[in-house]
């Protein structure tokens, strides 16, 4: 009988109860690339690494059931998932994208529209009848980021789901920020759901992995396909390393998000800071100072909190996404789509509130 468990106990149980031989609680990193075939036609269900591997199985398993699809595929960053899942399209398709994204993946549909006649419509997703209006005849995928990167805008995905079905188009959510801990997007009506597991999943800075979910058999068996043919999988150590940082995920993004609350409420109350964004849970947020001098002068003297480019580890990280992670978008369209020069990107760690507020405090203070 299949028990149904809470989903905080589902990330803990992630592998338990997979190796029968030994009863190893921690699921074994197989580092073979061959398996050994006992006699012609006969096969263990793994015949080579990158097509199959049972450390990437119980990941992958693992995924699929906390995002409620069918089967999940471990890729060796979160830009190879988004590839794999723009595999499934062809010349002459068009997807329609949430405005604000993550300038990696605008990168990428850049590279794919001048060389694979993809074509790509950036509209704001919060106006279901803006997007209504930019569906084409070949408008094969939607591509959702919510919240969006760095704006952490939200996107109300059923009725974006609506404007699939009704347009034949696939629903592609990338669910990095909220994790399934917060969002299940399959549930809200989406057909596949990207991760980049470097950041929240793995959570701890110390490897680079990709997720990708498939609602239902149909579009897994092709995934599959392309997965073994692309080769862009991922290795059994690093499948091993992000099983175990989804273990404490649930405990993770509990201090984060209040952490990130409280932060909310210095940062709007703090003179220096001009606006607070912030989506109501998780642990980014993101906020502006006066100018470009201040920005500069605030992340020179920041000492506890790290200035660096990623995010979802335990370690607090602040970003400028204008020279860091959304340097590629022309300068025109990054200040469009409200970019700009005294914007900052905080994801929060799991430090003590009363560290994380005096760092910010003694940064301030020497902004003139």
């Amino acid at each position: 009988m299949t028990t149904q468990h809470d989903q905080e106990t589902k990330f803990v149980q992630i592998g338990n109860e997979k190796e029968q031989i030994a009863g190893a609680i921690s699921t074994p990193i197989y580092m073979s690339t061959a398996y050994r075939h006992h006699a012609l036609g006969e096969s263990t269900g793994y015949d080579y690494t990158r097509t199959k591997n049972p450390t990437r199985t119980v990941l992958e398993e693992g995924i699929a059931q906390l995002e409620g699809g069918a089967c999940g595929f471990a890729c060796s960053s979160g830009m190879a998932a988004i590839q794999l899942v723009l595999s499934l399209l062809k010349a002459g398709d068009h997807i329609i994208v949430t405005t604000d994204i993550y300038g990696g993946t605008y990168r990428l549909f850049e590279h794919f529209e001048q060389h694979y006649q993809l074509s790509f419509t950036y509209v704001d997703c919060k106006v279901t009848e803006a997007v209504r209006d930019v569906i084409q005849s070949n408008t094969k995928a939607f591509f959702i980021e919510t919240p969006t990167n760095p704006l952490l805008e939200e996107v109300d995905l059923k009725a974006i789901s609506q404007l699939a079905k009704e347009s034949n188009s696939l629903l592609i959510v990338d669910n990095t920020f909220y994790t399934p801990y917060l969002q299940q997007p399959i549930s809200l009506g989406a057909d596949l759901v990207i991760h980049s597991a470097t950041k929240y999943l793995a959570g701890h800075n110390d490897v680079l992995a990709g997720l990708v979910v498939a609602k239902t058999k149909q579009l897994s068996e092709q995934l599959a396909v392309l997965h073994n043919n692309i080769g862009a999988t991922l290795s059994p150590f690093d499948c091993w390393l992000v099983i175990r940082g989804m273990k404490t995920l649930p405990i993770r993004m509990r201090q984060q998000q209040d952490n990130a609350i409280k932060l909310v409420h210095y940062l709007g109350s703090h003179p220096k800071v001009k606006e607070v964004i912030y989506p109501g849970r998780g642990g980014m947020l993101s906020f502006r100072l006066e100018n470009r001098e201040a920005v500069e002068t605030f992340l020179n003297n920041i000492s506890l909190i790290t200035f660096a480019e990623s995010l979802g580890g335990v370690e607090s990280f602040i970003t400028y996404p204008l020279t860091q992670t959304h340097a590629d978008i022309p300068e025109s369209e990054r200040i469009a789509r409200g970019i700009d020069e005294t914007l900052l990107r905080f994801s929060v760690g799991i430090e003590t509130i009363a560290d994380l507020t005096r760092d910010l405090s003694q940064s301030f203070k020497k902004i003139n």
